[in-house]
């Protein structure tokens, strides 16, 4: 009965060990993927600021030329309504 039982753990003891190595197969099965996960997420992220970066850009550009012209359009005005002219 004694060795039954020596066999019984021991048939045990193999078994957890299985199961503890399909565990830690699936463990690294699923680190890798999230790996691969977090570097597209990266890389998605780094296209989407760098788009913000060109648009916020071209947003600065665009006032500064709308208050040129807003600057020159006034000076014209401000020459011909010296010279006589009576607007809006």
């Amino acid at each position: 009965m004694e060795k039954q039982f020596v066999d019984f753990l021991s048939s045990e003891l193999k078994l957890q060990k299985n199961v503890g190595q399909e565990h830690i197969h699936h463990m690294n099965i699923t680190f890798g993927e999230a790996r691969r996960a977090v570097s597209q997420y990266q890389k998605e992220a780094e296209k989407c600021n760098t788009a913000t970066q060109t648009c916020e850009q071209a947003r600065e550009q665009a006032e500064a030329l709308t208050r040129r012209e807003e600057k020159i359009t006034s000076l014209w005005e401000r020459c011909a309504r010296q010279l006589g002219w009576e607007g809006e």
